[in-house]
């Protein structure tokens, strides 16, 4: 492990060679000593860090994992461990839609799989280096769409049928917000705060696996009403460095401003069902 000074600031983001994650990365860059971006692809995270370096007020870091993998993302966790001394800011940030029902290298819904086990896996693989700082946030990026769904599919969370993208999209992201606030009541004495958050409504790559979505967003009409990608990076930026948001956990944020979740996102017993359904699928992989 490098040696680094106590005050060097570490930040890293998942789903950051492009889109709302890049432009993330971009603002913490400016504020953080080091900053790490997470993604699938070597080609596009060196084209992202390329970008980021100039502006940086250190370093760029890349890590390269492939979320439909449990095993790569305790491979990049160990990888985190090994190349920071600790993180002040974790941003949950990475997400698929599929047009047709995709399996994960693991044998699960690759919605749910890269939405939520793999940052459910991530943070917690993460927790030690998290506590290393003293003072860290981890910050999940949900959706206005979580409150689509009245309560988690528990009789097949998998989706095995009547699979439809809109609704494990929206699914997914509302199990963001319950472990979110789930991981505020398990680690609120470790100095760790977390929030979840809706950037709003974006023009991002995460639609470029839907036809009709995609050529939506990228139509004039979106043009004047659809929000660009830095525009969608400013509520992570947000929760992630405003000072007044020291200490504050288990809330949620909409473009720029606490607000209120969807009733089944702060059912608790839910929330608690999920973490330990989550652990359970984790361990039938990898232990």
């Amino acid at each position: 492990m490098r040696e680094e000074t106590r005050a060097t600031r570490y930040a890293l983001v998942t789903g950051g060679s492009s889109g709302i994650g890049l432009e993330t990365a971009r603002g913490l860059s400016a504020l953080f000593d080091v900053v790490g971006i997470a993604g699938r692809d070597e080609r596009r995270l060196a084209n992202a860090a390329k970008q980021l370096r100039p502006g940086a007020l250190g370093r760029i870091e890349t890590f390269q994992a492939d979320f439909s993998s449990l095993e790569e993302v305790r491979r990049l966790a160990w990888d985190v461990r090994n190349r920071f001394g600790s993180l002040d800011v974790l941003v949950n940030n990475a997400g698929v839609w599929h047009r047709e029902r995709t399996v994960s290298k693991d044998g699960y819904e690759d919605t749910f799989a890269v939405n939520h086990l793999a940052h459910f896996l991530l943070t917690n693989e993460l927790r030690d280096t998290l506590v290393a700082s003293g003072s860290a946030r981890v910050v999940n990026v949900s959706s206005s769409m979580h409150v689509r769904p009245k309560s988690l599919n528990w009789d097949d969370l998998m989706f095995h049928e009547r699979w439809r993208g809109f609704w494990v999209y929206g699914h997914s992201k509302l199990a963001n917000v319950l472990f979110s606030n789930e991981l505020a009541r398990r680690w609120k004495d470790l100095g760790i705060t977390s929030n979840a958050l809706n950037p709003g409504n974006v023009r991002s790559n995460i639609t470029r696996n839907n036809f009709i979505l995609n050529a939506l967003h990228r139509s004039p009409f979106a043009r004047m009403i659809v929000m660009t990608e830095a525009e969608g990076a400013e509520t992570s930026l947000y929760v992630a460095t405003a000072p007044e948001l020291d200490g504050v956990t288990g809330r949620y944020f909409d473009r720029g401003r606490e607000a209120k979740p969807s009733r089944p996102s702060t059912d608790e017993e839910a929330a608690r069902r999920l973490w330990e359904c989550s652990q359970e699928m984790i361990d039938a992989v990898i232990g």
